[in-house]
């Protein structure tokens, strides 16, 4: 069943669903294109398996959701020290369905020029639309792309800030579908609030986005947490979903990138190295449009 899913997308831990949403009878669900059931036995353990697989597939739990593998990845689930720190908000936000190619979320995660149009007078605002030089790396020893020295200006970078700032930023890609952003804590200087966004690829062209945060903020309802970070989501799926093709282009030239697409280019590059072609044009010979 995994014989047209290349290793690079198949030897990865993909999240299914929070944990809390896990139940005690099967649920169905899916990935990389199979067909997965879901539930809790007798003793509260998750089981999860797949058509035309005798065993169950391994299972962890990590940072309230649960994660799977198709394949037989040569590490754990992705580090995040800042999720067991005891002073931060877990606002897992639901899981989102797009009709995208979830590199395309991906890529559209670490964007900073599309902030002033697609989530104005909130993530930015005319007529501070440019996108100032930043780094850009693949960080070998951990197999990981990262961006750094990002900043740009935001009317309200988080639900807590009551100012316009300017925002500094760190990307972390650590797996083709799941990214981190590292970003200005406006309750805390020395500290970083996190979002992570984990997306669980259905099918090529369709997945269902995980955003979650792990955010120093204790003065805001809980469900205006999660609605804030929602609400930027659903803006953003307006978008991804309007793009065309929705697969990720990764043939030279399909597109032009800009001095702002920096992180795209590299994120594009690695995931050539790493041979991974589920999700973009050169994947598939069906025709999306």
């Amino acid at each position: 069943m995994n014989g047209n899913i290349d290793p690079g997308t198949l030897n990865q831990w993909y999240v299914l669903d929070a944990l809390t949403d896990i139940p005690a009878s099967p649920r169905r669900n899916r990935l990389l294109g199979v067909e997965l059931t879901t539930l809790r036995d007798a003793d509260g353990a998750v089981v999860v398996s797949a058509e035309d697989r005798d065993d169950p597939l391994p299972v962890r739990e990590r940072y309230g959701y649960l994660w799977t593998t198709l394949g037989k990845p040569d590490r754990d689930v992705l580090p995040l020290p800042e999720a067991d720190e005891a002073d931060r908000r877990h606002i897992v936000c639901g899981a989102v369905s797009v009709h995208a190619s979830g590199l395309r979320i991906v890529e559209n995660f670490l964007d900073m020029a599309h902030f002033p149009f697609v989530h104005t007078d909130i993530l930015g605002a005319e007529p501070h639309t440019e996108v100032r030089h930043y780094t850009t790396e693949i960080r070998r020893d951990v197999d990981e792309v990262w961006a750094t020295d990002c900043e740009f200006f935001q009317p309200q970078a988080a639900l807590s800030a009551s100012d316009g700032i300017v925002t500094q930023y760190i990307y972390r890609v650590a797996a083709p579908f799941a990214t981190l952003l590292y970003k200005t804590c406006p309750n805390a200087a020395d500290r970083w609030d996190v979002i992570c966004l984990f997306v669980q690829p259905l099918d090529p062209d369709h997945c269902r986005a995980h955003p979650v945060g792990f955010l120093l903020d204790d003065t805001s309802e809980l469900a205006d947490l999660i609605q804030f970070q929602q609400m930027i989501f659903l803006q953003d799926r307006i978008i991804l979903e309007n793009q065309r093709p929705r697969l990720l282009p990764l043939e030279p030239r399909a597109e032009i990138p800009t001095r702002a697409d920096a992180s795209s280019v590299v994120y594009r590059r690695w995931l050539k190295e790493k041979g991974v072609v589920y999700g973009t044009t050169l994947g598939t010979t069906a025709a999306f449009s």
